[in-house]
């Protein structure tokens, strides 16, 4: 049976719930559905599970958009109520012919509802009934052609041939003729391929000629080779003819001029050339995080036949002078039909500017969902109306749901007496060691005491690496060297730094494929014995699918080898090669959609400066344009 159903404006305002429902839902599923579901523009979904204490519900809402009205049915997960959308559309149906803006309380729709709950009951035991009378009647006929097909049938309307093939008098049904002569009969209702001469002679006279054509034949190789001589020689000749021209060699000048300029970059260990490369390093100038970006106000018009380029004409695409009649006077409602050009275009978009397939149709049917049902204004495009909804999706996905200023982090770990950890995990050489210097360096700037923790106690030159960055900023590494377990190098590194004053830890973790199970499985180990602050996914703006793919199997793995009934998950991204892409930023959306969490840091260059914050506006626009 149903646990609840409710309805309620897309402002949060409850109207009406069901009465006879009397046992309370357990943790908070509706608040789950319109945190997780609808505002982060998912509601193309079917449905929506939420897993509770000692329980699991599933979720099923459907839109009223013309009123702003969001109905959801909530049910035990093991029942599979199949009433439950026949009834959400019943209930849509009335209450929208009721509904008053002015009104808030709706006790009255208590026996409307009653009513309907009946009439769905049944509807969805008639049709059980019907499945049920018709799989009997369906399964004989089934078999009794099929005992026909291989008994009498076949004796009648086919003569085996002594190779094994069959012969068809003409009789039975065209279908049956033609499937008998390429070798195929029928036996219990099921197809069997039979061995057919004729079928055979001409699988091997195919795979003959194809292997003729494809074989590899000396003698036109050596037929090219002769002409091919016969060409040389006669270019041979051609030459010869030709006057001799005299090269002359330019004479090499031995002189003493100094080198313009070194070009060895390497450190001279043991000299002063240290401390210049570390007051270099350290005095690169004030980072890009904390530069603000100017963004253009100019707005991008989008051009209808722009936007529906990629729509083949049909007879559902409506003419010119219907679209513009719409235009005029406003669409009484707006259908699936009409909006599926502009969204099968704004899809097509999106997958150009690397945005993965899978979400780029989720994000359409949200889109879809939300704008099916509403009237559109007058003097409006429907491709308009489309880009303005699918850019305020995408703002809604990318900014932030929890906070992002690292600065005010810092200092409330700092009042309870203890360094802000933040852990860096992402797949090989997406560039973890050096987007981790350039946090520090960014730290630095404000005044922040950092240190840096070798946990990549894996791949070799790791610890050495770490060490040059740390060497270049002036910030103190904790290391141990190789083949320890980095769980313990972390934890001891937080001991130290809360020893010596330190306000942050930057941990340092080795490169690992999403697949590697005992990789993962440390991975997992470090971050429940130490619990960071801040896990940062490190992914590559470069990725399009394989970026979902990693951060999915990093949640998955993370949550499957914790030891914890609450175990940790990606808390922010960290986006890297920025400055590779162009305008195909849709790797930031495919990342943020999958996971939920926000990009915090994004890596545009190779200095240390190369560190800004991620524009939610100018992504939008950017993927759109």
């Amino acid at each position: 049976m149903l646990e609840q159903l409710l309805i309620f404006t897309r402002g949060g305002l409850i109207l009406w719930t069901c009465k006879e429902f009397g046992n309370a839902l357990k943790g908070s599923p509706i608040d789950t559905l319109i945190r997780s579901c609808l505002l982060e523009e998912r509601s193309g979904a079917a449905s929506y599970n939420y897993d509770a204490p000692g329980t699991s519900y599933t979720l099923k809402w459907t839109f009223q958009n013309d009123l702003g009205l969001v109905f959801v049915a909530v049910y035990q997960r093991i029942l599979h109520l199949l009433y439950v959308e026949d009834l959400l559309a019943m209930v849509r149906r009335e209450f929208s012919q009721v509904y008053d803006p002015k009104i808030t309380v709706y006790s009255d729709f208590d026996e409307t509802f009653r009513q309907l709950k009946m009439e769905a009951l049944a509807r969805a035991e008639d049709m059980k009934k019907l499945n049920t009378v018709g799989r009997p009647v369906g399964g004989n006929n089934g078999k009794k052609q099929g005992q026909g097909n291989n008994g009498s049938g076949s004796e009648a309307g086919n003569k085996q041939k002594s190779d094994g093939g069959l012969k068809n008098d003409g009789s039975g049904d065209g279908d049956d003729n033609k499937g008998r002569k390429m070798g195929i009969g029928h036996s219990n209702g099921s197809f069997v391929l039979t061995k057919d001469s004729n079928v055979d002679s001409n699988v091997n006279g195919r795979d003959n000629e194809s292997s003729d054509n494809g074989a590899f034949d000396v003698n036109k190789l050596q037929k090219l080779r002769t002409k091919g001589g016969k060409k040389t020689d006669t270019v041979a000749k051609a030459s010869k003819a030709e006057p001799n021209k005299k090269v002359t060699k330019k004479n090499r000048v031995w002189d003493d001029a100094p080198v313009e300029k070194k070009l060895d970059f390497t450190d001279n260990a043991g000299k002063d050339g240290d401390k210049e490369i570390d007051f270099v390093a350290v005095n690169q100038g004030e980072s890009m995080m904390d530069k603000e970006e100017i963004v253009s106000s100019e707005s991008e018009d989008e051009d209808e036949d722009d936007m529906g380029k990629n729509s083949k004409p049909d007879a559902k695409n409506k003419g010119w002078f219907s679209s513009m009649f719409q235009s005029i006077s406003g669409k009484a409602n707006l259908e699936k039909s009409d909006l599926e050009p502009a969204l099968k275009a704004l899809k097509d978009r999106l997958m150009t500017k690397n945005v993965a397939e899978e979400i780029a149709e989720k994000l359409c049917e949200s889109v879809a969902a939300s704008l099916e049902g509403k009237k559109l204004a007058s003097f409006t495009r429907i491709s308009s109306t489309v880009h303005a909804a699918m850019e305020e999706a995408l703002v809604r996905i990318l900014t932030p749901k929890r906070s992002t200023d690292i600065m005010s982090d810092v200092n409330s770990s700092k009042e309870q007496g203890k360094p802000y950890v933040v852990v860096f995990v992402g797949v090989n050489g997406v560039g973890k060691s050096t987007n981790l210097a350039k946090v520090a360096y960014w730290l630095r700037q404000h005044d922040v005491s950092v240190m840096m923790a070798a946990c990549d106690t894996f791949r070799s030159g790791a610890v050495e690496q770490l060490r040059t960055h740390a060497r270049r900023l002036q910030i103190p590494i904790f290391e141990k060297g190789y083949e320890k377990d980095p769980a313990m190098v972390a934890k001891e590194a937080i001991q130290e730094a809360a020893r010596n004053g330190s306000e942050v830890v930057l941990v340092d973790t080795a490169g690992r494929m999403q697949d590697n199970e005992p990789l993962m499985r440390a991975l997992s180990k470090l971050i429940y014995l130490n619990n960071p602050d801040l896990v940062l996914f490190v992914g590559e703006a470069l990725v399009g699918n394989d970026g979902v793919d990693q951060l999915s199997k990093f949640n998955q793995k993370l949550a499957d080898l914790s030891t914890s009934s609450n175990p940790r998950l990606i808390d922010g991204i960290l986006l890297t090669k920025y400055d590779t892409i162009d305008d195909k930023v849709g790797a930031a959306l495919s990342m943020v959609y999958v996971s939920g969490a926000p990009v915090m840091f994004v890596g545009c260059g190779q200095s240390y400066t190369d560190l800004t914050k991620l524009n939610v506006k100018v992504i939008a626009k950017t993927l759109l344009k």
